[in-house]
């Protein structure tokens, strides 16, 4: 009962279940009613997208001690208590069922959806 990580918009994999939303703002363009079946996601937890501010980092990071930074700081922001616990549950939920979780971006080497997968896997997270 694997935990996906994947790029929203993407088409979705047989046996993928609910996808969320691991983003700071909804797609641009795309009516609310849409986003399930145009494969952007089921439901939105913002919650473990990083900050503004970190995100405007992560996209200008160009050197690897730049994206080093990027991990640092968003690691920083997902240990305070809720995202924590969101983290947590997930990793939980990663043992009883189906879903994923994901990001826009197309690189995931260069996008917070890699450190988001590392953090799930050291909660123990059961991934695809």
């Amino acid at each position: 009962m694997p935990l996906r990580v994947v790029r929203l918009g993407s088409p979705r994999v047989e046996g993928e279940g609910l996808r969320i939303g691991t983003v700071r703002r909804p797609p641009r363009g795309v009516p609310k009613a849409e986003f399930a079946s145009q494969n952007w996601y089921d439901v939105w937890f913002p919650n473990l997208a990083p900050s503004d501010a970190l995100v405007k980092l992560g996209h200008a990071a160009q050197t690897p001690a730049q994206w080093a930074a990027f991990d640092k700081k968003y690691r920083a922001e997902m240990a305070a208590p809720d995202n924590a616990r969101a983290i947590a549950l997930l990793a939980a939920l990663s043992r009883q069922t189906n879903f994923s979780v994901g990001c826009y971006c197309e690189n995931e080497a260069h996008c917070h959806r890699s450190v988001l997968r590392e953090l799930l896997r050291e909660k123990g997270t059961v991934l695809a």
